[in-house]
């Protein structure tokens, strides 16, 4: 009974996991993230901006931490998410996966320049300086290389498969920097500051500057969401063009048929 249950569930784990299912059922979801990220967003600069006062050390420079701390959170975090799919994408040659994993790159290193260009305005003011070679600034830098690394290492690889391997072994080792950057000011005595906000401690701002930096990285989230599954929809309509669902939405069809993904041999010549 078990093993029939266990079947079961990974049949629809893998059902939910096709192309046809996901592009429905991304499609349904990005309504919603895009009301979620205007929300937020609106609400978390208009509290960060007008409502939070005025920080007693730097004065009104802090205010750009409501881009800044959910931008850097971002470029980390979906640089592990990458990783992940394409390493599952690799392993198991689940190609939702791999397309998930290129979706995610060029998100990820528009919030890593983001953080970094912040960071230099922030900086500048509060350092007087634009720019300092320390472990922080230069290992979130290595991290925006990684990015560009691996968006032209798929796509210079004409076969998708093996564009899709070598850039999960490239995505694999480079999350060994995730961990250097997020440690570097415990690990080493750097210029930037230690973190914001910490599961163990209480939080180091006033209420009102944490509820639009929580309302600024919630915003930050859900466009992610949305941008990443945008881009995932079209890249598995781009693999997927010579099936039966995809010319049909290519055609212009709204619909999508509800039935069970074509015979995976048809995928794989898909492919």
């Amino acid at each position: 009974m078990s093993t029939m249950n266990s079947r079961a569930e990974r049949l629809r784990l893998y059902t939910f996991a096709a192309p046809m299912r996901f592009y429905r059922l991304a499609g349904t979801a990005l309504p919603w993230l895009w009301t979620v990220a205007l929300a937020c967003g609106v609400a978390g600069l208009y509290v960060g901006f007008f409502v939070a006062p005025t920080d007693a050390t730097q004065g009104d420079s802090y205010r750009i931490i409501f881009i800044h701390v959910p931008a850097a959170w971002l470029s980390m975090l979906l640089y592990l998410v990458m990783a992940f799919w394409a390493t599952i994408g690799w392993a198991f040659r689940a190609r939702m996966a791999s397309v998930l994993a290129r979706a995610i790159a060029p998100t990820g290193a528009m919030f890593t320049a983001l953080a970094l260009i912040t960071g230099a305005l922030w900086g500048q003011p509060t350092w007087g300086t634009w720019w300092v070679w320390d472990a922080r600034l230069t290992s979130e830098l290595l991290l925006l290389f990684l990015y560009l690394g691996y968006i032209a290492l798929v796509n210079a690889i004409d076969d998708p498969r093996r564009a899709d391997q070598a850039g999960a072994l490239l995505a694999l080792v480079g999350s060994i920097n995730v961990p250097v950057i997020y440690f570097s000011v415990k690990w080493w005595n750097t210029l930037h500051q230690g973190a914001t906000i910490s599961l163990t401690a209480a939080p180091k701002m006033a209420q009102t500057m944490l509820t639009a930096l929580l309302l600024t990285t919630f915003a930050c989230w859900a466009y992610a969401f949305a941008v990443v599954f945008m881009r995932a929809r079209a890249m598995a309509l781009v693999r997927e063009r010579h099936t039966q669902w995809a010319q049909e939405v290519a055609a212009g069809h709204a619909s999508l048929p509800n039935q069970p993904p074509p015979h995976r041999g048809a995928e794989e010549r898909a492919a």
